[in-house]
């Protein structure tokens, strides 16, 4: 009987700060020895990365993986292109989304399932100004309802 094991190694939380998710959708990514280890071990940032179409293929660029110590001299370039693998079909769809709505693709988060490195992207609307103004209005007022209810339940007020 097998189980679906799976530890997310790396969120990209400014990511849900700065656009607002359409869709996402879980993609395999073609890793080194060197780049796999330093996964494992957590040093993955994901912060200024997005995935980009180059000569049919998808790739996510920009996206830093920090050398591994014991790799000496077989080690990766941190921040260096690395494709991304999913289905022809799936391509297709998801490049002509990005070309007729002006979508871009942005990692959600990195994570390993059932020893595989898997990225989770999401098809992204950037947020304008306002917009971020907005959210942080709403959490903040959602935080202070959340300690009004809390306090009325133990008496305190």
């Amino acid at each position: 009987m097998s189980k679906n094991f799976t530890k997310i190694i790396a969120n990209n939380r400014k990511a849900r700060h700065d656009y607002s998710i359409d869709d996402s959708l879980e993609v395999g990514i073609i890793l080194t020895g060197s780049e796999i280890k330093s996964v494992r071990a957590g040093q993955v940032n994901l912060r200024d990365s997005y995935a980009t179409f180059r000569d049919g293929e998808l790739w996510l660029v920009n996206a830093h993986i920090s050398p591994y110590q014991q790799a000496s001299y077989q080690n990766h370039e941190p921040r260096r292109d690395r494709k991304l693998l999913l289905h022809r079909r799936e391509l297709n769809r998801l490049a002509s989304k990005v070309q007729e709505k002006g979508l871009t693709l942005v990692p959600l988060q990195l994570y390993l399932k059932n020893s595989w490195v898997k990225v989770e992207l999401g098809l992204a609307r950037g947020k304008k100004l306002y917009d971020k103004r907005q959210t942080l209005r709403e959490r903040a007022d959602q935080r202070q309802i959340e300690r009004t209810l809390g306090r009325q339940q133990k008496g305190i007020e």
